[in-house]
């Protein structure tokens, strides 16, 4: 089983992919997670995105999506995965269809986290103060959602237009918002 979940910065992507990751038995991929790993395994990808990372510029999509087709090849994807975060542009969205096709696989469930903003900023504001986390700084949350809703937003209606996406209420305890996914995927 294929899924990816969707949703701003802070919506919870990360936690719940490493709980639906247990349930399932899956991997869970995170982008951040598979260049740092593919940086620290220096595969020609990782050393691609070292010196664009070290020159302070974004990872291009084409590298995003080089590391993602590598790791989908392991054995251990080969039941399915949990995509955090992964797809963050259309052109990701459309690559990411074409190395699942390529491999006769598609996205089982495309889940969307529904948070608004005022909780989005008061969970990372509360991530910040316990996990000291820089990029949770005020003003880098202030880029990273506007960078969301320019560039990652146009992705849900993306999926939207080309199959059903479940929205799953962000909003409440972890174990009831898990309790949410898991219905919405039937785990």
């Amino acid at each position: 089983m294929n899924i990816l979940l969707l949703g701003p910065p802070g919506a919870g992507k990360g936690t719940q992919g490493v709980m639906l990751a247990e349930r399932l038995g899956l991997p869970k991929f995170a982008t951040g997670d598979l260049l740092r790993d593919a940086v620290k395994r220096q595969t020609p990808l990782g050393l691609e995105a070292k010196a664009v990372m070290e020159a302070g510029h974004l990872v291009s999509d084409d590298i995003i999506l080089g590391v993602v087709g590598d790791e989908l090849a392991k054995p251990e994807a080969e039941g399915g995965v949990i995509f955090d975060g992964v797809v963050r542009t259309i052109p990701q969205a459309e690559g990411l269809a074409s190395i699942l096709a390529a491999s006769g696989r598609t996205l089982d469930h495309v889940v969307f986290f529904d948070v608004p903003d005022e909780e989005i900023l008061d969970r990372l504001e509360k991530r910040r103060s316990s996990e000291g986390r820089a990029d949770d700084d005020p003003a880098a949350v202030k880029i990273r959602l506007e960078t969301y809703r320019r560039q990652t937003a146009p992705v849900l209606a993306w999926y939207q237009d080309r199959q059903t996406v479940h929205h799953v209420d962000g909003i409440g305890a972890v174990d009831q918002i898990f309790e949410r996914l898991c219905q919405a995927v039937g785990c």
